[in-house]
């Protein structure tokens, strides 16, 4: 039998931010390892611009942070929301590294934690690379592993999962089997004891 445990996230979604902890408690209860894979959204794509969402999309977008705040103030973590539309490529590229520098835990916690309580601008390479060098990832190569291998490797992993039918975060992929929403790990489980 195939043994693929993937989670895709992207760190400016709060549902990718609620479904970090509750990921880590499926490793360790199944004694397995998710390859933990970026998958940077286009938030235009579905939600409009700022400048041209229609009321309808301004209703979702208000309601999804609302409830994520709702999620979190349970568990006693912060999301507030962001000021602006990010784009997460730097990060993402970012946890690629921190992953071959076996920093991955560390950075993916303070990236998540940081970037939502707005203390950490994940466009700017020069903050990205304080996380990571907070980690204990050397340094030396960051810059270029970002303009080079780290952004054809980004994009090798996007096109990837669009393949395999990934269209949101966090995406959980069990063998062939694809389950969106933090609201299904409940599923997750299911399917990880099954096997």
């Amino acid at each position: 039998m195939k043994q693929d445990f993937r989670i895709y996230i992207d760190y400016k979604s709060p549902y990718a931010y609620l479904a970090k902890d509750p990921a880590y408690d499926l490793e360790r209860e199944f004694g397995i390892r998710f390859e933990w894979l970026p998958y940077v959204l286009n938030i235009p794509d579905f939600l409009g611009t700022v400048e041209g969402r229609n009321p309808h999309q301004w209703r979702r977008v208000r309601y999804s942070y609302m409830d994520a705040r709702r999620l979190a103030n349970r568990r006693g973590l912060t999301v507030k929301g962001p000021q602006k539309i990010f784009d997460s490529s730097i990060a993402a590229i970012g946890m690629l590294y921190a992953q071959r520098r076996g920093v991955f835990p560390r950075y993916n916690d303070l990236v998540f934690e940081r970037f939502w309580k707005r203390e950490l601008d994940i466009e700017d390479r020069g903050a990205i690379r304080k996380v990571l060098e907070e980690s204990g990832a050397p340094m030396a190569a960051f810059f270029d592993f970002l303009e080079d291998e780290g952004s054809r490797e980004l994009e090798r992993i996007s096109l990837e999962a669009e393949e395999i039918g990934v269209f949101g975060v966090p995406t959980f992929v069990i063998d062939d089997e694809i389950f969106w929403g933090g609201d299904r790990i409940w599923m997750v489980r299911e399917k990880l004891a099954s096997e």
